[in-house]
């Protein structure tokens, strides 16, 4: 008679905040999958839930705390880790009934706290594990995290004191990775990290060998690496150091895709200064027209932030005017929000909410006017697009082209392509356009 194995702890997960957050959770899941945890979809299948946290922004921290509840009301098994992790006080205060708190990237210590709540025995199925680890997102995109911590010290932001300085990865572990990911059918890699340009100067005396020839731990180098293993490498938070040169001809040679995702943050100096940043709009302008002539179809995503202390209507005036000439093809923003521990807090002359407001319309209607011209300007062309989302019934599909990044910009929807799969790159005649999506067909065959 066979002997029944028991029943494996099951363990569910809400993660929030941006995606180095995503690839913590994955790596967090990856870690108790092995350990022989299984996993649930929903809060009444789990026997402890995680919540990961963001605490980036006030909001997000609200966010946070909302989940928190919610998990707790839904299922009363709950550990707390992320961002947020340093305010352990502040959330057992409100949830006295938490079974722990870890901070950000502390996965060794959230995987313990899962098993003193939830004890489970070895599994006979670790092998099941896929190499590449467990993904939340879609198969065919995988986001990348090529080091971790910041070295900035910028006056809003309180990543530093949550994550620490930067720390690079090994250059070949990231390419290990990277492989397997591609191997488990990866199409696009997302890479990521708190500041992408900075990685491996703490690391770049331990060059690490990789198939015969050394990899030299520097973003240039690595970029390059990565684009011979994926179809699509997309880079995210690239501060605009000089170096950041060097990447545009491996976009117009195909090896990356031609996007650039560059926290500018804003263009008035005045602001520039309080906010502790780099102070040099006009040079960027400069280069952002040196890096259309090596690769004419890059596409510049960039975010700011309006009503910051101190930051006057010609401040904002100056920043919309800088946009015009910058042309940026992406754009986000947000309201200033005090961040409890960040050093803006304490500087003079707060602007209002209701002018917070009424500048964050004006800079969204400015940048989608923007958009709306761009993404006309590519009617008639033909493109490549990754392909997320088929509806076999309409026959229609939804993808991305180099231009899209997953989730934070705009799509590409297809008719008559329901013979098509989800990870295809397939060529597309782009028909027609509105302020941030674009439509179209694949070409025949």
């Amino acid at each position: 008679m066979a002997t029944k194995l028991p029943e494996s702890p099951k363990v569910g997960m809400v993660s929030l905040g941006c995606p180095k957050n995503l690839v913590d959770s994955e790596r967090i899941l990856t870690k108790l999958r092995s350990d022989g945890y299984g996993l649930s979809a929903d809060y009444a299948g789990a026997d402890v839930v995680l919540v990961n946290t963001c605490g980036f922004l006030d909001s997000a921290k609200e966010e946070s705390l909302e989940a928190i509840g919610e998990a707790i009301s839904e299922n009363g098994r709950v550990i707390v880790t992320g961002c947020m992790g340093d305010e352990a006080e502040k959330i057992r205060a409100r949830f006295p009934n938490v079974l722990a708190v870890t901070g950000a990237h502390q996965y060794e210590q959230v995987v313990e706290a899962v098993h003193e709540a939830a004890p489970a025995t070895p599994s006979p199925y670790v092998d099941l594990v896929p190499e590449s680890g467990l993904k939340l997102t879609p198969r065919h995109y995988s986001y990348l995290k090529i080091s971790e911590g910041c070295n900035h010290r910028c006056a809003f932001c309180i990543i530093p004191s949550l994550r620490g300085d930067l720390v690079s990865r090994r250059p070949d572990a990231i390419l290990r990775e990277a492989e397997k990911l591609v191997e488990a059918g990866t199409k696009e890699l997302l890479v990521i990290s708190q500041d992408t340009s900075a990685y491996g100067i703490d690391i770049r005396k331990q060059p690490r060998m990789w198939k015969g020839g050394e990899v030299v731990p520097h973003m240039t180098d690595l970029a390059r690496e990565l684009g011979k293993i994926a179809p699509w490498v997309r880079l995210h938070y690239v501060y605009p150091y000089p170096h950041v040169d060097q990447i545009i001809p491996l976009m117009a040679e195909g090896l990356v895709l031609p996007y650039l995702d560059i926290p500018f943050q804003h263009a008035s100096r005045n602001v520039l200064k309080a906010m502790k940043r780099p102070a040099n709009e006009a040079k960027v302008l400069e280069r952002l027209k040196a890096w259309r002539e090596i690769c004419p179809d890059i596409t510049i995503r960039s975010t700011f932030v309006v009503g910051f202390p101190g930051e006057t209507e010609e401040d904002f005036e100056y920043l919309l005017d800088w946009l015009d000439e910058a042309q940026l093809d992406r754009v986000g923003a947000f309201s200033f929000e005090p961040v409890e521990g960040a050093a803006a807090n304490a500087l003079p002359d707060p602007v209002p909410e209701e002018v917070k407001e009424e500048r964050y319309a004006r800079i969204m209607e400015k940048t989608a006017a923007i958009s709306a011209a761009k993404l006309q300007a590519k009617i008639g062309r033909e493109i490549d697009v990754i392909i997320d989302l088929v509806d076999a019934e309409s026959g229609g599909a939804t993808g991305r082209s180099s231009a899209d990044a997953p989730e934070i910009d705009g799509e590409v929807h297809l008719r008559d392509a329901g013979h098509l799969t989800q990870g295809d790159i397939v060529r597309v005649t782009v028909e027609d356009a509105d302020a941030h999506d674009l439509f179209g067909a694949p070409l025949p065959g």
